[in-house]
């Protein structure tokens, strides 16, 4: 069976705000992620992992931020745009690993929605499906509580 590896990473800084979104999960916090979209850096790292599985290019070649049309756009709408694309050219998600990096908020509580939220966006398995987090120990940007970062990485199979 063919198969072909993605990997992506995004980063968005913190602004004013009461929430992020993080893997398609609405999460209570004290501030917001500054980007055109809704800045789910999660959701972002694995559109470009899905569009780096397939040398597809990047993110932002398919939702330029100089595109009015994706302003406060849904992330997840954009991942279901590429994942078409995924599956057009004959090919499905085998299994997604997503790390997110900061200090706060605190992810483990919505590990679970996110996950399921994934599985039903990829349309795949829950068991396919993997969402962890970790700090800095308190080091670099995302240590200093400045914005969050997300790496992922993309299984995709032959259909």
């Amino acid at each position: 069976m063919a198969v072909r590896i993605g990997q992506g990473f995004d980063v968005h800084a913190f602004t004013e705000g009461d929430h992020v979104m993080l893997a398609g999960v609405r999460i209570a916090h004290d501030r917001a992620l500054k980007a055109h979209s809704d800045g789910d850096v999660a959701l972002h790292a694995l559109t470009d992992a899905l569009l780096g599985a397939l040398a597809l290019g990047d993110i932002g070649h398919y939702f330029p931020d100089s595109d009015p049309r994706w302003r406060g756009a849904d992330s997840s709408r954009l991942l279901a745009t590429v994942l078409e694309e995924v599956h057009a050219a004959g090919w499905r998600v085998g299994n997604v690993d997503l790390t997110l990096i900061c200090q706060a908020p605190k992810v483990a509580p919505h590990v679970a929605a996110m996950r399921e939220h994934l599985a039903g966006l990829l349309h795949c398995p829950l068991d396919a499906v993997s969402v962890k987090a970790t700090t800095t120990e308190r080091l670099g940007f995302t240590g200093r509580g400045e914005g969050i970062a997300a790496q992922a990485v993309a299984l995709l199979q032959r259909d």
